[in-house]
């Protein structure tokens, strides 16, 4: 029994889905192989949290055995993000304002995952209102890197990332603002996918037309796990005005010779970097010659200054929308992280002028994106500024020598594409000499979300760290 769950949790998510259709493997093999994994990592790790009682979900798994397959996802274990709501699952969003809040109905992306046939297992750790890529929260405490239990695996996607790297889910769900599916996923090595906004569309609830920054997305061990993940959660929902119907991305095998790969570095010298970020990176873009691409060293495109200046103006308004009520509360107000009360503060007191003049910029800089894509086929940065910190720390507060004037300026990395909603993957870019991993943002243009996948894929085969995991028992 040892060796079979042993062979299972080692297995993609692509080839156990062949194997669960196929009736070679029955789902409750797969519960059982990945429940005696989680008891045997998860304490260590605090990857998954509200997990649900063995035999309750080991009933479950044998009455998928015998059922007709729902879809890609049938008969897998899943870890809900902790900041989507599920049906009859403690859903906290890391506040201890929710620490008991159990959900009457499931939001889109959850009933969407479900429809496909996931066993609901647990939820995945993320930080308080997924406020920072450090996953804590005083309901759950902190995530550790399976990589290194003393540091940190980012966030707000934290709990996924280590719970896929070190092999407790076969794919994950998570969402990003700002970083939260890549920068997890480069400190993880695996890949994370911030899709063409729209793509996958969110809960159909409050402002449907003006916010533009958070994306859902998918995690997984390789592009292919990523992509078949991203046709359960993707394509439009009537009652959404902005969505887009999901491409054929079956076929993901390409030539990719020809294709340009501009290199952003650290924008000219605009982002500080830890030692061996850089050089690490660098080292990583060779796998694109071995794939017959070409890659160019890029000037900034745009002011970085001007970028982050309409980001935080956006995120404060986004934020100071959802979270105001609570903010406004003096019962609850002292319960919410101060970030989270930066947040709102921030956004309280910007005008209606201060928000189009940061659309404006961000308009400008969609623009300017638009033109270098004329000439390459993606755009390349690291994934984070810093190697995995201490799990102790709050957030890096220097770098490089630089203080860090806001909770976030250390992500800043993460912010270009985020702020205009374009396709982002995050791949495994090796590791640094205290063994620590590191990734690469692949950005391309809005709506290239297949060939950026192909992309992926072809790095997925000639990477060869991408295929290693981390040592824990």
């Amino acid at each position: 029994m040892g060796k079979v769950h042993m062979d299972l949790w080692q297995l993609s998510a692509s080839d156990l889905a062949r194997a669960i259709a196929a009736r070679q493997l029955a789902p409750s093999e797969v519960m059982a192989a990945y429940l005696a994994r989680i008891a045997a990592v998860n304490p260590a790790l605090n990857a998954l949290v509200s997990l649900r009682d063995d035999d309750t979900l080991m009933a479950e798994a044998r009455l998928a055995d015998d059922a007709l397959p729902k879809g890609w996802l049938h008969g897998m274990p899943f870890a809900v993000k902790d900041l989507c709501a599920t049906k009859g699952l403690r859903t906290t969003w890391g506040s201890p304002l929710f620490q008991n809040f159990v959900p009457e109905q499931d939001d889109l992306l959850a009933a969407r995952m479900r429809g496909a046939g996931a066993i609901f297992i647990g939820k995945s750790n993320t930080p308080e209102w997924g406020h920072g890529s450090h996953t804590f929260n005083p309901v759950f405490g902190p995530t550790r890197n399976p990589y290194d239990p003393s540091r940190t695996p980012g966030g707000s996607s934290g709990g996924a990332a280590a719970a896929l790297a070190a092999r407790m889910v076969p794919v994950a769900d998570g969402s990003d603002m700002m970083g939260s599916l890549r920068n997890p996923a480069g400190w993880a090595n695996i890949y994370g996918y911030r899709p063409s906004w729209g793509l996958v569309p969110s809960e159909p609830e409050g402002d449907a037309f003006l916010h533009q920054l958070s994306t859902a997305g998918p995690m997984g061990r390789s592009p292919a796990d990523v992509a078949m993940t991203l046709t359960v959660q993707a394509g439009h929902d009537p009652r959404q005005p902005h969505g887009r119907d999901l491409p054929d991305i079956a076929h993901l095998n390409a030539d990719l010779k020809g294709k340009r790969i501009g290199w952003l570095g650290d924008w000219g010298g605009g982002l500080p970097m830890d030692a061996g970020i850089l050089d690490t990176c660098e080292a990583a873009l060779k796998v694109f010659d071995d794939l017959g691409c070409t890659v160019d060293k890029v000037a900034p495109p745009f002011q970085l200054e001007l970028i982050w200046d309409s980001w935080i103006t956006l995120r404060s308004w986004s934020n100071a929308a959802s979270l105001a009520a609570l903010y406004l509360d003096e019962r609850t107000r002292d319960l919410m992280k101060p970030e989270a009360q930066w947040e709102v503060e921030r956004g309280l007191k910007l005008s209606a002028m201060d928000v189009h003049r940061a659309s404006v910029i961000r308009s400008r800089w969609f623009k300017a994106a638009a033109e270098v894509f004329d000439s390459y086929d993606a755009l390349v940065l690291p994934t984070a500024q810093v190697w995995p910190f201490p799990v102790e720390w709050t957030w890096p507060k220097e770098i490089a020598g630089i203080t860090m004037d806001t909770y976030h300026r250390w992500m800043e990395v993460v912010v270009p594409a985020g702020l205009i909603g374009l396709p982002c993957l995050a791949v495994p870019a090796g590791f640094g000499t205290a063994g620590l991993p590191i990734g690469l943002q692949l950005i391309g243009r809005r709506g290239s979300d297949v060939s950026l996948l192909q992309l992926g894929q072809g790095w997925h085969s000639a990477a060869p760290w991408a295929h290693l995991r981390p040592e824990v028992t």
